[in-house]
């Protein structure tokens, strides 16, 4: 009988490419994943596995016992959602990530309201950018990631994956104080043509994003820094060395001498929470879903009452 933490070893070097990103993955050596490797050969009598370069490579047989893996810790992960619904219990270990802002917004009380609420759960969180977190999810190294989008551009998501959303996060400008247009109750991006941009790392969603926006408002952005922090970015425009997108979420307290002034075109991202669609009927999934979905209608509140204040204050200037 095939075992079946080899055959996820298996399946793990397959959706990973390598011994180190399987160990990784797995979070185990690369000894122990090639220990595995070395007895399923034996089970099955066949090689899986051959020297390729400094690495390995699959053979004909691993590739093909690769998709019959697949397909069986699928129907196990089933198996599994399928006992814990009909148990009813929040338990078992739940694998979380969040990008940045999440993780620094949200985490904190999520986090602490599940461990309160359900004992037996077992939490590990990470910070994880939107598409590592997904690819976690898609190779099952995590259970449920916390990404984003934005209002004019969506991120598409793979087949068998669920959303559900937690929060649509509004985003300002900030600018250092003394900016000609700090004083204004909203402005337009087209007018920070001449102004130096501190952006997110060269590839990730988000500086594509906003490259995206600007372009489509006719600026060619100029871009100065790039940080992959808002708390980081915030310090630059603070050092007046230029302007950047400040979402609501996780920007609190903004740093002396910066202006966060409303778009005239409201901004926002999409945050919302992805997981296996196998694993849909897992009590701790729902459990984590109710909760992050909590907090950003408490969020949401938040937002919407600082947004009143600000256009009062627009007006009576």
């Amino acid at each position: 009988m095939l075992n079946l933490e080899r055959l996820r070893t298996l399946d793990a070097l397959a959706r990973h490419g390598s011994v180190s990103g399987a160990a990784l993955g797995l979070h185990i050596t690369t000894s122990a994943v090639s220990q595995q490797m070395a007895k399923l050969e034996r089970e099955v009598g066949q090689r899986l596995l051959a020297k390729h370069g400094r690495g390995v490579r699959l053979t004909d047989a691993g590739r093909l016992l690769a998709e019959h893996a697949s397909r069986i810790l699928s129907q196990v992960e089933l198996a599994q959602a399928d006992l814990e619904a009909q148990r009813g219990q929040v338990a078992g270990e739940l694998r979380l990530s969040a990008f940045p802002t999440a993780a620094r917004g949200l985490f904190p009380v999520v986090l602490a309201e599940l461990r309160k609420a359900h004992p037996g759960l077992r939490l590990r969180s990470s910070e994880l950018e939107p598409e590592r977190g997904i690819a976690g999810v898609v190779r099952g190294d995590l259970d449920l990631a916390v990404v984003l989008d934005w209002y004019n551009k969506p991120m598409p998501l793979p087949d068998g994956l669920v959303k559900a959303p937690v929060l649509d996060d509004p985003a300002d400008v900030a600018m250092p104080a003394g900016h000609p247009l700090a004083h204004r109750g909203e402005v337009d991006l087209a007018e920070f043509a001449e102004d130096e941009w501190i952006t997110w790392g060269e590839g990730e969603f988000c500086h594509e994003w906003l490259m995206f926006t600007l372009r489509s408002r006719g600026v060619e952005p100029i871009v100065g820094h790039r940080a992959a922090e808002t708390h980081t970015q915030l310090g630059l425009v603070a050092a007046g060395l230029g302007v950047c997108i400040a979402p609501l979420l996780g920007r609190h307290p903004v740093p002396e001498g910066v202006v966060t002034v409303p778009l005239r075109q409201r901004v926002r991202r999409h945050v919302y929470a992805v997981w296996r669609a196998d694993a849909d009927r897992r009590p701790s999934i729902r459990a984590a879903v109710e909760a992050l979905e909590a907090a950003g209608r408490t969020l949401g509140r938040t937002a919407e009452t600082a947004e009143a204040a600000e256009t009062a204050d627009g007006a009576a200037d």
